[in-house]
């Protein structure tokens, strides 16, 4: 990367987090804030623009031509630091540090894929295999896994895991990795066997399928 796009890409950031601090605002807004003409910031807002984190607004005046202002779009929002682990971590520890609930936590993970395999379980009807595997990678790609499938040349398949959402969550409480693996099993209707796990220190989750 060139000291002109290090250069450009700081200046989004400064950009991006202007607007989450303090909401919309129009491209004198951001000049001022950042010392950059406007021409210049419009030029970062339409980069900005293309890759889907800012949307532009138009603002009614009491007199004139409405204003065009900046904010951030629902995708710009993950972009931003979450501690959603944090706080899914620290319910479950409270949990786990009364005898009286500690067993709450066996039956919530339950609970969950449960509620998992009631919605995805229709897209399996009537489904070969192969295509219940295809099926089930797509359902794990848009819940952030980054999975991908392979045929092996027994007929039996890979599906790997790049990506685990809730490796903290299941490094500390295996319930998730249990249930995930139970989950696929009721999906496909065939043996399921993990070989590889992110939470437990592997390169990704792979599970030999078929």
């Amino acid at each position: 990367m060139t000291a002109d796009s290090r250069r450009d890409s700081s200046t989004r950031e400064r950009i991006l987090m202007l607007l989450k601090t303090s909401g919309r605002m129009n491209a004198g807004d951001l000049s001022s804030e950042l010392g950059l003409t406007e021409m210049a910031i419009r030029r970062h807002m339409y980069t900005l623009e293309s890759e889907g984190s800012i949307s532009i607004v138009a603002v009614r005046q009491a007199m004139g031509r409405p204003l065009h202002a900046y904010e951030l779009t629902a995708e710009a929002d993950e972009l931003f630091p979450k501690n959603y682990h944090v706080l899914a971590l620290d319910l479950l520890d409270e949990l786990a540090d009364d005898p009286d609930t500690a067993a709450l936590i066996d039956r919530m993970f339950e609970g969950r894929k449960k509620k998992l395999l009631d919605r995805y379980e229709p897209r399996m009807a009537g489904k070969s295999i192969e295509q219940k595997v295809s099926e089930l990678a797509a359902i794990q790609n848009a819940g952030g896994y980054m999975a991908e499938v392979e045929t092996k040349s027994d007929g039996s398949f890979m599906l790997y895991e790049y990506n685990c959402p809730i490796a903290q969550v299941a490094g500390k409480y295996q319930q998730a990795c249990r249930c995930e693996l139970s989950l696929f099993k009721s999906l496909l209707d065939v043996p399921v066997e993990r070989t590889e796990c992110l939470a437990k220190g592997g390169g990704k989750c792979s599970y030999r399928i078929g």
